[in-house]
């Protein structure tokens, strides 16, 4: 079993500098492996992601979701970034391995393709789809109340929430030291983003999607 990321850049048509997004993007995806195999960037503002181990799934998607929301506006004085991005999530297995991961098939690329086609008339930006309807309409329940939070993240959200989940065992004082802020400003932020919430939901998704592969 492996796990199936689709995505696409929300307004990426505002921004007259593609690589504001597309160089960040490209140095967050390298973590899961090589290009194309692993990852693509296709269609000007799609991509897919393929993450090995299922349980990890929600915390790629949370990391790139942090990542274009702390992306910088063109006009400052606006607090948010222009762009946004929408994910689907989809868990199964692979039939065919190609050397590009667009031309790789299996039940996975099925399911993440067919839960990203619904998500603009769902008017969500985040969902999975894996062989547990049980399990998706509750984690879909959540990932849709999060999302409410996560898609109005400010700028400084994105960044703390972009350090918070790249390496969850650091402290509010390194995260701090990393964004020249102080401690009382990284746990004020933290709270504003729902941070802690978050994390819980990525924590409950992990320990549910591993109790599921163990069946």
């Amino acid at each position: 079993m492996l796990a199936i990321l689709t995505g696409d850049i929300i307004n990426s048509r505002e921004l007259k500098d593609q690589n504001l997004w597309q160089q960040p993007l490209k140095a967050l995806l390298l973590k899961w492996g090589q290009t194309p195999k692993q990852w693509e960037i296709f269609r000007g503002d799609s991509f897919q992601l393929e993450v090995s181990d299922p349980t990890e799934s929600l915390m790629a998607a949370l990391q790139i979701k942090a990542l274009i929301k702390s992306l910088p506006s063109v006009d400052e004085s606006k607090r948010s970034s222009p762009i946004d991005v929408r994910m689907a999530i989809g868990i199964g297995t692979k039939s065919h391995d190609s050397a590009k991961i667009s031309e790789s098939n299996g039940d996975a690329f099925i399911r993440s393709g067919e839960k990203f086609e619904q998500l603009k008339s769902e008017m969500i930006t985040l969902a999975i789809n894996s062989p547990w309807k049980e399990w998706n309409d509750e984690m879909n329940l959540y990932l849709k109340l999060a999302g409410i939070q996560m898609d109005s993240w400010s700028i400084s959200s994105g960044e703390l929430m972009s350090e918070m989940l790249s390496n969850p065992d650091r402290t509010q004082a390194q995260i701090g030291e990393i964004l020249h802020i102080n401690q009382n400003s990284v746990s004020k932020r933290y709270k504003t983003a729902h941070g802690e919430d978050i994390m819980a939901m990525e924590k409950l998704f992990r320990k549910k999607l591993s109790q599921l592969l163990q069946c």
